[in-house]
Formats: C-alpha cells, sequence, structure tokens
C-alpha cells in the first residue's frame, strides 16, 4: 500500500552547490516561519563550525507541508569527509534532488553522492542551481549530468529524471529556462509528480530502519528512522535486532516518539508507514538496528559505512605548560569525550592504545579530524595530537596496500607545471588535463592519500588562492613508495622562557617565526621554520648584554617581521612525524615529541 500523503527527499550536493540554501527557501515558501520572523540565513546549518565554516557536518531533518502532503526533507552534507552521513539517511528517502552549479557543473561529490543513490534505485530530480550568476552555462551543464548518469549506468528510468533551473538565493525555480521566474512551486509540484509516495503493508508488524542517530544530554540517544511496516505507538513493546549482528536481540519499550515538522520535533502517539520518526529512551540503539514487534523481530538490511582511512594519536598534553589553560585535561576526560563522539558520528573509530595516555582515532579524512579537534578545543579539552597517518591493509600475499584518492584540480594555465611536480613528487599519477576556454586547466590525478596530507596550504600558497581541489576516496592500491613531507626544517626553542625582540630578531634570520615578543616558551617547542632542511635550536629568549659604553647607532629598535600565526589547520599540516600539536582553549603550540635536545639526538641516531 502506498501513503499518497507524504513524500521523502534527501538533497545531496558538492560542496558548495547550494544544498542548504535550497531548504531555507523551500522553509520560508511553504509557510514554516511567520511572514514578520526573523531567520538565520542557512538556518539548517546550527552547528558553530557549520555556521563559521560555510560547510554542512551533520544531516538534518526537516519537514514542510504543501498542497496537504507533507515533504520530509533531509539536508545532507557535500564533502567526502563526511560521506558516512550521506550513504545512511538515502536508506530513508524514496527518492533524491540533485543539486548542481550552473558554473562548475558536476564536481567529483556530484557523482559519490548520485552514484549511492542510483544504487539503492531511487528516483532523481535534478535542480540546476545559480542560474543567475554571470558565467553560468545551465544548458552545458544538463549534457554534462545526462553524461555522467550514462558513465554510472542510469536505468532508462533514471535517464528521464526532471530537470529545473532556480536560484536558491533569489528564491525561485522554473522548469524551462525561458519561463518567467516567480517562486519555488515548480519544485514543489515537481516533487509530488516524480518522488514515489513510501509504500509498505501498514497491517504487518512493526519494523523501523533507525538510520541517524541524534544526542541530546538531556534524554540521551535519539534513533531517527522510516517506519518500513506497521504502525509504532508510545509505550508499546519492541525488539531491538541487526542485519549485520543475528546475536542482537534485547526488548524496549518506546517511551517517547516525535515527527518532524519545520525545523521542530513535535510529539505524536503513533506513526505509521512512510514516516519519519525519532524515538528516545534506548539508551544503547545504534546505526543500522531494526526496531520491529516482538511477534516478527525481522531486521531490515542496511548499507556498511565505508571504513576510515587516516588515523591520529589523540594523548594526554604533558608540556611543560599542561593544565594552564583548560578544564578537561586527564586522559579519563579525553576518553570520555572521544567515546561520546561515537555516539553521533559513525564514520569515526576510536582505539584504546598500549598506553592509557593516548587513544588512535580514526576518520574519513584531514577535515573530519580537525573538526573534532576544534569541537573539544571549544569545550575547553586540552590535549596533544600526532601527524596524520593513512590506514594500511595487507593482500592475500601479503603485499602492503594504501589507500588511493582521486584528485580533481582546477588551476589557471601558469600554475598547472607547478600543481604537476608538487603532486608528482607526493607519487601522484596525472590521468587525464583538458585545457579550458578560459585560460583554466582541468587536471585529475590518482594519488595516495598520504601524499595529500599536509598539501592543501601548500596548494593554495602555489595557486595564489585561486585553485580549487577536490578529492574523493577511490580504492587500495600497492604501496607507492616513501613520500617526504616536508623540505624546511623547524626552529627549536633552547631553553624555557618568555621570548625577547632581542632573542627574536636574531632568530628571525633563519627563517619564518610563528611567534612575538612576550610569549612564553619551553625547551623543545618549535618557534618557527628553518628556511632549510635541518632542525635549529635557537635561544629566543636572550637578552642583551649591557656594558658601560654606549654607542649612537645601540638603542635604536630593532625591527621585527611580524610572526606567521598559524590555523588549525595549517599546524596539522605542518607538523612532521617526531612533532605533536599541543591543543589547548586558546592556544596551539607545535613541539618535538621528545624535549630533551640530547635523548632527541640519541633518538635520530638510532
Amino acid at each position: 500500500m502506498k501513503r499518497e500523503d507524504i513524500r521523502n527527499v534527501a538533497i545531496i550536493a558538492h560542496v558548495d552547490h547550494g544544498k542548504t540554501t535550497l531548504v531555507d527557501e523551500l522553509l520560508k515558501q511553504s509557510g514554516v516561519f511567520r511572514a514578520n520572523q526573523e531567520v538565520a540565513e542557512r538556518v539548517m546549518d546550527s552547528g558553530d563550525i557549520e555556521r563559521e565554516r560555510g560547510i554542512t557536518i551533520l544531516s538534518k531533518n526537516t519537514a514542510v507541508t504543501y498542497k496537504g502532503t507533507k515533504i520530509n526533507i533531509i539536508d545532507t552534507p557535500g564533502h567526502a569527509d563526511f560521506g558516512g552521513e550521506v550513504e545512511r539517511v538515502l536508506k530513508m528517502v524514496n527518492g533524491v534532488i540533485l543539486v548542481v552549479d550552473a558554473f562548475e557543473g558536476p564536481m567529483p561529490q556530484t557523482k559519490f553522492v548520485l552514484k549511492k543513490a542510483l544504487d539503492l534505485n531511487l528516483d532523481v530530480i535534478v535542480c540546476v542551481n545559480k542560474i543567475d550568476r554571470p558565467e553560468a552555462r545551465p544548458e552545458d551543464v544538463v549534457d554534462e549530468v545526462l553524461e555522467l548518469l550514462m558513465d554510472l549506468d542510469a536505468t532508462d528510468e533514471q535517464l528521464e529524471c526532471p530537470f529545473l533551473f532556480a536560484s536558491a538565493k533569489a528564491g525561485y525555480a522554473v522548469r524551462e529556462l525561458t519561463d518567467e521566474p516567480k517562486n519555488m512551486e515548480p519544485l514543489f509540484e515537481t516533487i509530488l509528480e516524480h518522488i514515489p509516495a513510501p509504500d509498505g503493508d501498514p497491517d504487518a508488524g512493526t519494523q523501523v530502519l533507525i538510520s541517524t542517530i541524534d544526542y541530546n544530554e538531556y534524554v540521551g540517544r535519539i534513533g531517527v528512522g522510516k517506519v518500513d511496516n506497521g504502525t509504532i505507538r508510545v509505550n508499546q513493546d519492541a525488539v531491538v535486532v541487526n542485519h549485520y549482528n543475528p546475536e542482537k536481540c534485547h526488548k524496549v519499550k518506546i517511551s517517547k516518539l516525535y515527527e518532524f515538522d519545520g525545523l521542530n520535533k513535535v510529539d505524536v502517539a503513533e506513526a505509521t508507514i512512510g514516516s519519519i520518526v525519532a524515538i528516545s529512551g534506548i539508551a544503547d540503539i545504534h546505526i543500522g538496528d531494526t526496531l520491529c514487534s516482538p511477534e516478527h523481530p525481522t531486521p531490515i538490511p542496511f548499507q556498511k559505512i565505508s571504513e576510515p582511512t587516516i588515523s591520529m594519536q589523540f594523548m594526554v598534553n604533558d608540556s611543560p605548560m599542561a593544565g594552564q589553560e583548560g578544564k578537561y585535561v586527564t586522559s579519563r576526560h579525553l576518553r570520555d569525550r572521544l567515546f561520546r563522539e561515537l555516539n553521533t558520528d559513525v564514520s569515526l573509530r576510536v582505539e584504546e592504545t598500549d598506553t592509557t595516555e593516548a587513544f588512535k582515532v580514526s576518520g574519513r579524512g584531514e577535515l573530519h579530524l580537525s573538526v573534532l579537534i576544534e569541537n573539544m578545543r571549544r569545550e575547553g579539552y586540552e590535549f596533544a595530537v600526532s601527524k596524520a597517518e593513512v590506514l594500511y591493509k595487507t593482500d592475500l600475499k601479503g603485499k602492503r596496500l594504501e589507500p588511493m584518492e582521486l584528485a580533481y584540480v582546477e588551476v589557471d594555465d601558469e600554475f598547472a607545471g607547478t600543481v604537476i611536480q608538487k603532486l608528482s613528487e607526493r607519487k601522484g599519477e596525472l590521468i587525464n588535463m583538458v585545457s579550458g576556454n578560459s585560460g583554466s586547466t582541468h587536471l585529475e590525478f590518482s594519488i595516495p592519500a598520504r601524499g595529500l596530507i599536509g598539501y592543501r596550504g601548500e596548494f593554495l600558497t602555489d595557486t595564489k588562492g585561486t585553485g580549487v581541489l577536490n578529492t574523493i576516496f577511490d580504492d587500495y592500491g600497492p604501496y607507492k613508495g616513501d613520500i617526504s613531507y616536508r623540505k624546511q626544517g623547524s626552529l627549536i626553542a633552547f631553553e624555557a622562557g618568555e621570548a625577547i625582540t632581542y632573542g627574536l630578531f636574531n632568530a628571525q634570520e633563519r627563517g619564518a617565526l610563528f611567534i612575538g615578543p612576550g610569549e612564553k616558551v619551553y625547551a623543545g617547542m618549535v618557534v618557527g621554520q628553518n628556511g632549510k632542511a635541518e632542525d635549529i635550536e635557537l635561544n629566543v629568549c636572550k637578552t642583551k648584554k649591557l656594558t658601560n659604553t654606549r654607542s649612537s647607532s645601540a638603542d635604536e629598535a630593532l625591527k621585527l617581521t611580524p610572526p606567521k600565526i598559524l590555523s588549525l589547520e595549517q599546524c596539522l599540516e605542518f607538523i612532521d612525524t617526531d612533532e605533536l600539536l599541543e591543543i589547548t582553549p586558546k592556544s596551539l603550540r607545535i613541539r618535538k615529541k621528545i624535549l630533551d635536545p640530547t635523548l632527541r639526538k640519541r633518538a635520530a641516531m638510532r
């Protein structure tokens, strides 16, 4: 039986193609907000980091009502690092709106999310967004999307998908480019026409597949999923089962049930097939679990989440300045916080190590882990992290395999040579090179994931901030050999104290400094980058020896070059394998793993 008064749809796209802005408009034009209500831009991006960076990190649920039909909408992330979010929410919907930029066209992540949707046989509506951009080329983009659908072996029905043209920012969509732009009505109508109504058996036993986990300090874990069969009611007895874990089977009681309405969760007494519901009060519910009625405990198969490819050590801060700025500093605090993150982030892995002071944290990419670090830092945690390393596998013959990425690069012609040289040094292989009409070159590389660690900052410098680099996980391939990450050494503080202008003035001749006068330093702390390959120890706390002789030039002020202040991402890119990044709510300090210079030299010789 189909349930005609509901449509479930996910909005998928590459980064920055306008998904969240489009959801904003659908909410506004469906009357979710009052006419005089003040609404923040990109209202679905509720996290601080999401708002600051302009990216979606967690998928969000919302619902609007149009002509008596409830449309459940899921806004998904565009970054490959958060692909785990996209993979699992697609199980809740019957169709997707693929948003494509009218200038950029399909990008790597467009291909990734579209492939996932086609594999699940979902109906697709293509929305070519930003048609009001001066350089927009909507007709060409339509052809590129059709080519992409053919490349991904779409069926004939999927190739017949409707195309709409929109400007989410201006708040309109049209079926043909010649139509007069008014509002989002054509998109709402297309959703009702082309997205199938959810079906199921309302008289069968309850079946709800949990696709997302929300977490709330007051009620704990909240499972979000679609009712596939039967009806779910408050105070009903149910069992939790899992397709991949046949032993899992325990009884629970449904204590609270919510549906989505606009941006709110609304208490409901019961929900039937096709409804997307949130269930609280079940302590150990996980993504992939199925809630069933006790009479028929049949789990629903679930897509396995892609494995992490990159890892870092998170450890207790043991520097001489430890415990001065953070609120949570012990290994117990660190352990509790990392394991709590697993409640909501399925792509993350946290493992204990042979010491209680350190934990191995694995994720989908540098951005994935840096967002976690930034969140912990804002919450008052103080800890240290090591350089990111890739996770290797071995094949049946015992050969070492490493994760390979496809890198898509858009650069001006003048910078193409530099980018090819740099990526080749990092064991990248050029697969494709296309020169565009507008003086830009499109490059495609197959490159080991570790070759991209620490490269993005260098890439922006080399292309003067104009280049675009997109990467996506490809597969595991044979180990490509050693890569040297950094050509320059570090400038290391020789003793503890406060940096003095006189000491810094002598040090700046050796390279770029990361600190200014008056900053506290300790022995083994990295205070700058050497112009040459080796590490140098310097005394930045050195004061000028006073004499009783006066000369005419001695009292002239010493001129210091302003220090290079590194962001969290730049620090993570800069640190080498023998260094750590000390993270506190107020400071980021790079240091050597071994602070004592004598022990450090002995370790290097070994």
